[in-house]
């Protein structure tokens, strides 16, 4: 990058104002570890909750990941991409540990070498905001959302188990994915449909 000399810039007068090279910007600055977590901690959130489905656990590999960080700070030169690549293997060496609570095959998927990892990435932080919207919903939504999604079970299966009817089923079902949907925009997640 080129600086400014007296003669390029108008208004340097001979040795009354002197001129001062730009600084050469296309060099980034490391950020400090208190910036990084600040600016990370919630997409590393994310990412985790996506990956193990626990927020408590997620919290937990994201503590583990900056206390890393801490320990190597000197070495790292890419701190995001460190600490997304630590949360994954840190969460996924977690689903090895714990494999009886949840899908092998799961795992398997994570472990593979994804075909485009920014996708895999937006993806499983999409999952892990999810996870968290519907944690917050009404115990009873989460229910309706649990039957519908993980039991597979149709309206009429649904109104069977929870004693609502088949079409306060369907309604209660609209509203809650309605209110799921609403948030993850306010949030700026949209669909792949827009």
């Amino acid at each position: 990058m080129e600086t400014l000399t007296a003669s390029a810039h108008p208004r340097a007068d001979a040795g009354r104002n002197p001129v001062i090279p730009f600084r050469n910007t296309t060099m980034e600055e490391k950020p400090t570890l208190r910036q990084v977590f600040e600016t990370e901690e919630s997409p590393l959130l994310r990412y985790a909750f996506g990956i193990v489905g626990q927020r408590e656990t997620a919290e937990d590999l994201v503590q583990e990941a900056f206390l890393k960080l801490h320990a190597h700070w000197e070495d790292v030169t890419n701190p995001r991409a460190w600490l997304f690549r630590s949360i994954r293997n840190l969460a996924l060496n977690h689903l090895r540990d714990h494999q009886r609570e949840i899908h092998t095959e799961f795992i398997h998927e994570l472990a593979g070498d994804a075909p485009d990892p920014e996708q895999t990435l937006g993806h499983l932080e999409t999952i892990g905001t999810l996870q968290l919207l519907v944690s917050e919903l009404d115990p009873a939504d989460r229910q309706l959302i649990a039957l519908k999604y993980h039991e597979n079970l149709k309206y009429d299966q649904i109104s069977q188990r929870t004693g609502l009817s088949v079409g306060n089923v369907g309604y209660k079902l609209h509203h809650a994915l309605k209110h799921l949907a609403d948030s993850l925009r306010r949030l700026g997640i949209e669909s792949p449909e827009g």
